[in-house]
């Protein structure tokens, strides 16, 4: 019996001791993530663009441009951890010649959208993927069985 009561303690500090190296090391990652967002914008706005246009979607148009938001939103993937990021978006696309969309007014009106952006522990990285008329909040809601937020 007296060897239980030492062990049982034993395990309880290394359990709170993981638990907060796991926090400390999430803030160290956020702080990181939030600092090079800032320094490295305009260069993911351009990631960014480039990925989606090579998904070809939406048809018929080309990505003219994509310019970020100031404030970026952070959620945590549920499934494997990882860091994401929801930054607010507004595009601007142009029509593809003979794409079919040539005589569509509507091409040269600005989209919202959220772009998605992944935390690879040292960068930020993009796919191209974005959520079209959602602010990050929205998608944060939308996809909440699958992104957890970060409060800021």
């Amino acid at each position: 019996m007296l060897r239980i009561v030492p062990i049982a303690l034993l395990i309880a500090v290394g359990v709170a001791a993981w638990i907060v190296w796991r926090r400390e090391r999430l803030r160290r990652q956020i702080t990181l993530a939030t600092a090079e967002f800032a320094r490295r914008r305009p260069t993911l706005q351009e990631d960014f663009r480039a990925a989606a246009n090579v998904s070809g979607k939406p048809r018929g148009l080309r990505w003219k441009s994509c310019d970020f938001q100031d404030q970026l939103t952070l959620a945590r993937d549920r499934a494997n951890g990882q860091l994401i990021g929801l930054a607010g978006a507004t595009i601007a696309f142009e029509a593809v010649a003979g794409g079919g969309m040539e005589q569509v007014e509507a091409v040269d009106n600005l989209r919202a959208a959220t772009a998605i952006l992944t935390w690879s522990g040292h960068e930020w990285t993009t796919t191209g993927k974005a959520a079209f008329n959602l602010e990050p909040q929205e998608v944060l809601q939308r996809y909440r069985e699958s992104l957890a937020a970060i409060p800021a």
